[in-house]
């Protein structure tokens, strides 16, 4: 039974799993002050068991008090149906601000129904532009920034980014708190458990997922061609999400080299586990990006761009695009390179306390 409650009242929307690992981080902020209620609300954009449930498992996330199981859907039709239950959701809960994540769809249908009921909306990693409109990502993070009330920015350029834009021309409160998944990182770090599958003493840890990736077959074609190339002189373990598992079948991909482990996804402290002791990162994440740079481990990144310039400007990160040769060039030219690894980047590890007292202050 919801308790009695006279504080501020945070309405959290949720839905993937990069935005688990940040909630992990502001939700434990949250229940450390006993002036805020926190009511969290799954949209169930991630469903499998290994990319959700665990998740609130392994990082004692508080349970959702609601999971509106909505997923499998195209762009439009998964934020409709989200926008439409949230809103009923938040005509209920009367919340004094809503707080999302990231740049998912799950984050512009909370953005979105609140925003029409006049409700402040809280945007956690705001000012990231990637400067690619392809991405459904990055239309989700401009216009959740633009209906934002509060917006939370992980680092210097994010903040630079809103400048250019003209934030300062509009009703909104702009701050650079550091990042939520570099708390995470740290809070976690001796928490990590080993993989579910033995993996080799020496690798490159990889992950796909990406739509302009997975849905296109050529380039999906063209970056496990390069996998198979370059486990043949370090095993590559790839953890596969289920989506592009699904393509992969569907398209005839198969993998040639066992070398290249395709495994299961895994939870966040086994992945924890295998960035503390892989050899370097190739993905088109965002968020592995930065947690290779937690890490203090190279990254190449299977895209044309990255919101995260300060990682390609301090040279820990190189952007290898999608096609073979260019993944291939950019791994000779950076494999057993030195690299130094600059620090902190992405604050002090206190971002999750600094946005919450930062809401404190209007409420």
């Amino acid at each position: 039974m919801q308790k009695l409650f006279s504080g501020m009242k945070i309405f959290t929307v949720i839905g993937a799993r990069p935005q688990f690992i940040k909630a992990a981080a502001v939700s434990r902020a949250i229940e450390a002050d006993q002036t805020i209620y926190e009511t969290i609300v799954h949209t169930g954009q991630h469903f499998d068991d290994n990319m959700s449930r665990v998740f609130f498992d392994e990082l004692n996330i508080p349970r959702p008090v609601y999971n509106l199981n909505i997923h499998s859907l195209n762009h439009g039709a998964m934020t409709g149906r989200m926008l439409e239950q949230l809103e009923e959701l938040l005509l209920k809960e009367k919340p004094d601000v809503v707080l999302v994540y990231g740049d998912t769809n799950s984050t512009l249908a909370g953005a979105l129904a609140a925003s029409k009921l006049h409700i402040p909306v809280a945007h956690v990693e705001a000012g990231l532009r990637s400067f690619n409109m392809k991405m459904p990502e990055e239309v989700n993070r401009i216009l959740t920034d633009r209906i934002s009330t509060f917006l939370f920015c992980p680092t210097a350029e994010a903040i630079k980014n809103l400048g250019r834009e003209g934030f300062e021309h509009i009703n909104c409160h702009v701050y650079n708190t550091g990042d939520v998944m570099y708390d995470a990182a740290l809070y976690y770090a001796d928490k990590a458990k080993k993989p579910d599958a033995q993996i080799p003493d020496e690798f490159i840890l990889a992950t796909l997922h990406r739509a302009e990736n997975t849905d296109d077959p050529q380039r999906l074609r063209s970056i496990i061609s390069a996998f198979e190339h370059i486990s043949k002189e370090v095993p590559i373990v790839l953890p596969l999400h289920p989506r592009t598992r699904k393509i992969m079948q569907n398209q005839g991909i198969a993998n040639k080299n066992d070398k290249l482990i395709l495994m299961e996804p895994q939870g966040y402290l086994q992945m924890i586990s295998m960035l503390k002791n892989c050899k370097m990162v190739m993905t088109d994440s965002g968020g592995l990006q930065k947690e290779a740079y937690f890490f203090r481990k190279p990254c190449i990144t299977l895209r044309t761009e990255t919101e995260w310039t300060e990682l390609i400007e301090a040279g820990v990160n190189r952007l290898g695009g999608f096609e073979m040769q260019k993944i291939l060039d950019t791994w000779n030219a950076f494999n057993n390179r030195k690299t130094d690894f600059p620090k902190n980047l992405y604050g002090n590890g206190q971002a999750s306390e600094k946005i919450i007292q930062h809401l404190k202050e209007f409420y």
